[in-house]
C-alpha cells in the first residue's frame, strides 16, 4: 500500500536515503507472530526470507510497502546480546520489480562493538570523499510488530544498483570476499590454489551475473602470485585498477580497518569492469574499524605499522606491494593524501561531533543496544573495554594515528620520487572567492568533485579541462576541490567570503 512517495529528484537510486545526515524510521509487520522463530530457523538454515510489511519514514516521508523479504544475516554481530541481531530487507523478494527508492535491498547492522554507533558511518563518510568505491550508510530505529527493537546502521547494498551508480558498468563479474566458509583454503586471501574453481568456491561468491566460469578470477590471483617481480611491477595496473586500490589500502591501514584482506581476509569485494577490463575494489563490513580488530596483532593499533601486510605469506596482494620500491612509494603517496585532506581531527573530529549530536537521543533511547549510555559517551574521547580487546576512543585515536604516521611517513616529493608525477596540474582561482570559482587542469581531461567540510558532495562533473562555477548562493567556508582521473589525482582547499 503506498501512502506518500518521495523520491528526490527521483535520479539518483538511495538519494532519498544517503543524501543527507537523518535517522529513518523503520517499521516492520510480520504477518506470522511467531516470527522470531521463523527467522532465527532460517538464518540456521538456507537464510531464506520470511514476508513482512515495511513502513519507512525520511525526512522526504513516508513509505509502505507489503510483501517484503526480511532475514538475519552477519557472522561475529550475531554474537551481540539478546534478540537485536542484523538483518536485511529485499523489497523485491516476493513482489517482482517492488523498490524503495530504486533500491532493491537494505542491510541494517546492530552496532556490534561500538558503543558510539558511528564507526561504519564516519569510515564509509570518508571513503566517499576520498573517492574510495564503499557502501553509503545511514542511521535507523527500528520497530518489529510495533516493539521497538533498536537503533541501526543502515548500508547500502553493494549489487548492480550499486555498480551502475558508483561505475558506471554492470556487466562483469562481482565476487564478495569471505562469504563461505566449508572448508578448503576457507579465506579469500588471493592465494592460488590452481586452475580449477571447486578450492575457491570455499571462500569467494559470485553475486552478480552468475555463471559457471570463474577464469578470470582465477586468472587474476594467478597473475598475483606467480608473475615475476618486475611483471608484477609493471602489469599489475593492466589487471586491477591501482590506483584506487593502493588508496583503499591506505584508508584501512590509517584507520587500522583490519578485518578485511589485510587481517582476516574477508569483507570486500572485487568487481570485473568489462569496459575497462580491470578488477575494482569495492570496501564491505567496516564496523570494526578505529583498531577494534586486532586478532593476534600486538600492540597498540593506533601504531600499527604503515607497512602491515597481514603478517604472514598468505596475503600475496600487499605483500607484493610491500615489497616493491615503486608500489610501495604510490601506496605512501596515496597515503600522504588521505593525510592530509581526510585522515586527520581538523576534518573527523567535527565530523564525529554531529554524528554523536544525530544519534545521541536514539542511542539512548535504544533498552536492546550491547553498551551502555557512559560507554555511547566515552567512547568517543576514551578507550573501553569490549569484546576481543580495546576498544579505542574515537578522537585520540585519530591524533594518535596522525603523530604516528607523521612521525614514521615521509610525504616529500624528494623522498618520494612517484609523488610529484601522482600529481595532476590544477589552478583554483580566485582564492577566496565569491561569485564565480574557476578551475583548470592545464588542457587534461579529468573528472571534478567538491566537497564541504563534512565530507559531503556539493559538487560533481565529469570528463573536461576547465570549470567556471556559480558559487553565489553556495555557504560561505572551506571547501575541498578534487580533480583525478584513473591514474592521477590532485585536490586543493577553497574558501567562500
Amino acid at each position: 500500500m503506498l501512502l506518500f512517495v518521495a523520491l528526490a529528484h527521483g535520479q539518483v537510486e538511495g538519494d532519498n536515503v544517503f543524501e543527507s545526515d537523518q535517522i529513518l524510521g523503520v517499521d516492520i509487520s510480520f504477518y506470522n507472530s511467531n516470527f522470531w522463530t521463523l527467522l532465527n530457523d532460517e538464518y540456521d538454515g538456507d537464510q531464506n526470507y520470511i514476508p513482512a510489511g515495511i513502513s519507512i519514514t525520511t525526512t522526504d516521508g513516508t513509505l509502505e510497502l507489503d510483501s517484503v523479504g526480511i532475514r538475519l544475516k552477519g557472522n561475529s554481530s550475531m554474537m551481540h546480546p539478546g534478540d537485536k541481531k542484523p538483518f536485511k530487507v529485499d523489497f523485491n523478494r516476493f513482489i517482482a520489480g517492488q523498490s524503495y527508492d530504486l533500491l532493491k535491498k537494505l542491510n541494517f547492522n546492530n552496532g556490534f562493538k561500538d558503543p558510539t554507533f558511528v564507526r561504519e558511518k564516519v569510515f564509509y563518510d570518508v571513503c566517499e570523499a576520498a573517492g574510495i568505491l564503499s557502501p553509503r550508510a545511514t542511521f535507523a530505529e527500528v520497530t518489529f510488530n510495533g516493539a521497538p527493537w533498536g537503533f541501526y546502521t543502515v548500508v547500502e547494498q553493494i549489487d548492480d544498483q550499486f555498480l551502475d551508480r558508483s561505475i558506471g558498468d554492470d556487466e562483469g563479474h562481482l565476487f564478495k570476499a569471505g562469504s563461505n566458509f566449508g572448508g578448503g583454503d576457507g579465506e579469500a586471501s588471493l592465494v592460488y590454489l590452481g586452475p580449477d574453481q571447486a578450492p575457491y568456491e570455499d571462500a569467494y561468491e559470485l553475486k552478480q551475473n552468475v555463471s559457471d566460469d570463474w577464469s578470470d578470477l582465477i586468472d587474476l590471483i594467478a597473475f598475483i602470485n606467480t608473475a615475476s617481480d618486475d611483471e608484477f611491477e609493471t602489469q599489475l595496473a593492466d589487471h586491477l585498477d591501482l590506483t584506487p586500490y593502493l588508496r583503499s589500502a591506505a584508508l584501512d591501514n590509517l584507520f587500522s580497518n583490519l578485518d578485511t584482506y589485510t587481517l582476516s581476509a574477508r569483507n570486500y569485494y572485487l568487481y570485473h569492469n568489462m569496459t575497462t577490463n580491470r578488477w575494482q575494489w569495492i570496501k564491505w563490513d567496516s564496523n570494526e574499524t578505529f583498531g577494534s580488530y586486532a586478532f593476534g596483532v600486538p600492540g597498540d593499533m593506533a601504531e600499527l605499522d604503515l607497512d602491515f601486510d597481514g603478517g604472514n605469506e598468505n596475503r600475496p596482494l600487499l605483500k607484493r606491494i610491500m615489497e616493491s620500491d615503486v608500489l610501495r612509494a604510490a601506496y605512501h603517496s596515496e597515503m600522504c593524501w588521505l593525510r592530509e585532506n581526510w585522515f586527520n581531527p581538523e576534518f573527523i573530529e567535527p565530523r564525529l561531533d554531529e554524528l554523536k549530536e544525530l544519534v545521541q537521543e536514539a542511542v539512548y533511547a535504544d533498552d536492546n543496544k550491547m553498551f551502555s549510555n557512559n560507554q555511547f559517551e566515552n567512547n568517543f574521547n576514551s578507550n573501553q573495554g569490549g569484546m576481543g580487546g580495546t576498544l579505542y576512543g574515537l578522537k585520540p585515536f585519530v591524533e594518535d594515528r596522525v603523530d604516528y604516521i607523521d612521525n614514521n611517513l615521509v610525504c616529500t616529493s624528494a623522498l618520494n620520487p612517484l609523488a610529484e608525477a601522482h600529481k595532476l596540474p590544477l589552478t583554483v582561482y580566485p582564492n577566496p572567492a565569491i561569485n564565480l570559482l574557476q578551475i583548470d587542469v592545464g588542457g587534461e581531461q579529468t573528472n571534478l568533485r567538491i566537497f564541504n567540510t563534512n565530507g559531503q558532495l556539493v559538487h560533481s562533473e565529469l570528463q573536461s579541462q576547465h570549470w567556471a562555477i556559480n558559487v553565489r548562493e553556495w555557504p560561505r567556508g572551506v571547501y575541498l576541490v578534487v580533480v583525478e582521473t584513473d591514474q592521477r589525482i590532485q585536490s586543493s582547499r577553497i574558501f567562500l567570503k
